[in-house]
């Protein structure tokens, strides 16, 4: 009784234990604060049938789409940090069918298309506030590009290749590279808290992208050379597919996670809250005008016009 105890304090106390630990705290909070969210939605009155757009029913549909997005992105993440997995290594915390890499990719999959179209309707929205056709045109880009990110992954996940993951990260760095210059562009298209507010989303789109350019890209690029160096096999569709969904492998050690540690403390905290802003964006978007700034009309000036005369004395 004593080892098993024993055994048992060992293993929740090591880093990986206490890692999960703080996950799954975070992800309580993220989902509280969502329900914060939804009941000041509830209390603007924006939710009475003369405030909603036309042909949007009652009941959960009438909440603000920008929060429907947000919690799907916050509850898909809570899943993914209450059993959190490794995917292309098939690596999990806890032995159920819940840690298949083929559930946790699809919820994955569905929530981080719903987190690009948060930033597609924001963008779109500050953009014809502004009158910005480039804001404009990058949203518009935002979620064409996560679908192929997606679809990266999925190659990875299905025949475990790195490259895959090599390129999903490099095209959400590029997509997020591209909203930054969205809203460098809208920051001086807006003063005063709109100001600040797109300064702080730009300033934390920047340290994303550095992340994924110094840290995440070049980790499964890594990997990727490890295994083409070491010949592994590589699985062909159908393999692939029956493997990720019928094979895990739990593991409390901490060098299988360690590098998967950084990104996924990142990915199911900052990243949620991002969403969380975003779907409140919803709740400001009628004093976004306010703040834009007005471009100064330029005045009609009156010039006089030289008009040549002609001299009617004869010339010799």
């Amino acid at each position: 009784m004593h080892l098993d105890w024993l055994a048992w304090w060992q293993t929740w106390s090591s880093p990986v234990a206490i890692w999960w630990c703080c996950l799954t705290i975070v992800s309580t909070l993220n989902i509280v604060l969502w329900f914060k969210l939804v009941a000041v939605w509830s209390r603007s009155g924006a939710r009475s049938p003369a405030d909603m757009p036309a042909g949007v029913s009652t009941g959960i549909l009438a909440i603000e789409p920008l929060l429907l997005l947000a919690a799907i992105y916050v509850f898909g993440c809570a899943f993914r940090s209450v059993l959190p997995r490794a995917d292309v290594q098939r690596i999990c915390l806890f032995d159920t069918w819940l840690s298949s890499v083929m559930l946790g990719r699809t919820v994955a999959t569905v929530a981080e298309l719903c987190f690009a179209a948060q930033w597609a309707i924001v963008l779109r929205e500050l953009g014809r506030i502004s009158h910005s056709d480039a804001t404009k045109n990058i949203a518009g880009a935002v979620v064409p590009l996560i679908v192929l990110a997606e679809g990266c992954s999925w190659f990875a996940v299905i025949s475990t290749d790195f490259l895959g993951n090599v390129l999903e990260n490099s095209i959400w760095a590029v997509a997020f590279a591209l909203i930054g210059v969205a809203l460098m562009r809208l920051l001086f298209s807006f003063r005063g808290p709109a100001r600040i507010a797109i300064a702080g989303a730009a300033m934390g789109v920047a340290c994303y992208v550095l992340f994924m350019a110094t840290v995440d890209v070049p980790m499964y690029l890594a990997r990727w050379h490890a295994d083409l160096e070491s010949g592994k096999p590589l699985l062909g569709l159908f393999a692939g597919l029956h493997d990720l969904a019928t094979r895990w492998v739990v593991t409390h050690r901490f060098a299988p996670w360690h590098n998967e540690i950084p990104w996924m403390s990142l990915y199911f905290s900052v990243a949620v809250w991002m969403s969380l802003v975003l779907g409140s964006f919803g709740l400001i978007r009628h004093l976004a005008p306010r703040y834009r700034v007005r471009r100064p009309l330029v005045k009609a000036t009156r010039r006089p016009v030289p008009i040549p005369i002609r001299s009617s004395e004869p010339r010799f």
